[in-house]
């Protein structure tokens, strides 16, 4: 199988084509630390040829749901050098998902902060998880000053730096599904007047200066980014989403990048159901050809279409994310072509080791 075969992200050699995709399971400490259980998880799943964790939030602002970890603080840090630790034990790779759910979040969540920040000040419909797990409303967000903007850089810096020390092979900026990068791209979100709204390049300036300073910490060649045209994941859409995103991706060329990370839409399970979409744009198809570096396609894939997919130059890696919190051993099944352990969507968020690191392995 060509999924199989080794393949090369950057400065990040991968021993398959198989990427844990980036899951968020809810299931961290007291301060946003990573458990013990986290280490056993995600080394369970070390054989993978890539790992992305969950989403990290950069700073107590950032954070959107509770249980989620950060890579901000000393005591955060640590515990994700025992979980990089785990996955190297087993010569696994692994990067961390550098996160800011700008609108997606409630004031319960960071209190001394107060209201969610976003490009501009609309709320998104819909529910959100509040500190004490309780659903509420979406708060109507407050407009991000461009005077916060250094001082939003430099906590991705910080944060990018702390997952440095933490022994990451690289990191993931998150600029997919709804969150603040994806906020200030899209024009349903963005409604700005200044340098930082309105025209493609105006909207894609902050992803930019995020990049270039989380690249300032690692190399452009340990840094990927995800990004979800089409997606409609925490109510976005935009007038133009292939104008948008060609430009976007353009613009990423120049930075030689480890990896760009799509999404295809045809997937709703980020947060949703298991229900596939049909007739809808392929993400592929229509941005790959526009990146000259190497890119990893996530959304509704099984054996037989991520193989095709790596096999036709869809994609250099396919990223899975159901199948591999049931199936910790997915490289292995997969090679053996064995039938797949089901998921238990009941237990996706929240809890501890059930539906967790309980998932038995072929062995």
């Amino acid at each position: 199988m060509n999924l199989l075969k080794p393949e090369t992200l950057g400065a990040i050699a991968l021993q398959n084509r198989l990427v844990m995709a980036p899951l968020t399971r809810m299931r961290a400490m007291s301060g946003d630390v990573p458990g013990d259980l986290a280490s056993t998880y995600y080394g369970q799943r070390a054989s993978a040829g890539l790992i992305i964790t969950e989403a990290s939030q950069i700073c107590p602002l950032g954070k959107g749901y509770p249980g989620t970890p950060g890579i901000y603080s000393e005591e955060q840090m640590k515990a994700w050098q025992k979980i990089t630790a785990a996955v190297h034990a087993k010569n696994g790779k692994i990067v961390l998902q550098l996160w800011h759910v700008g609108r997606i979040s409630h004031s319960s969540l960071h209190p001394e902060d107060g209201l969610p920040v976003a490009p501009s000040a609309i709320a998104p419909t819909g529910q959100v998880y509040t500190a004490t797990w309780q659903l509420a409303d979406y708060e109507t967000p407050r407009e991000l000053a461009v005077s916060e903007i250094p001082a939003l850089l430099q906590a991705y810096r910080h944060a990018a730096t702390m997952a440095k020390q933490a022994g990451f092979d690289g990191v993931e900026v998150h600029a997919a599904n709804g969150y603040l990068l994806d906020q200030f791209l899209q024009d349903s979100s963005n409604q700005r007047q200044d340098q930082y709204g309105g025209s493609f390049a105006n909207r894609t300036r902050l992803l930019l200066e995020v990049l270039h300073a989380v690249i300032e910490v690692w190399g452009s060649d340990r840094v990927g980014v995800r990004l979800s045209p089409y997606g409609a994941f925490n109510d976005m859409s935009d007038k133009d989403p292939i104008g948008l995103f060609t430009h976007v991706i353009e613009q990423l060329n120049p930075l030689n990048l480890a990896y760009l990370h799509l999404i295809e839409p045809r997937s709703t399970g980020a947060g949703g159901s298991d229900q596939v979409v049909k007739d809808v744009p392929s993400t592929s198809e229509l941005f790959k050809k526009v990146f000259k570096g190497k890119v990893i396609m996530a959304g509704g894939y099984d054996r037989d279409s991520a193989e095709a997919a790596v096999s036709s130059g869809e994609a250099d890696a396919v990223a899975f994310g159901r199948l591999y919190i049931s199936n910790p051993d997915l490289v292995e099944r997969f090679a053996q072509n064995a039938a797949l352990n089901p998921y238990d969507r009941s237990t996706f968020y929240g809890g501890t080791e059930k539906g967790y690191t309980d998932y038995p392995s072929l062995t």
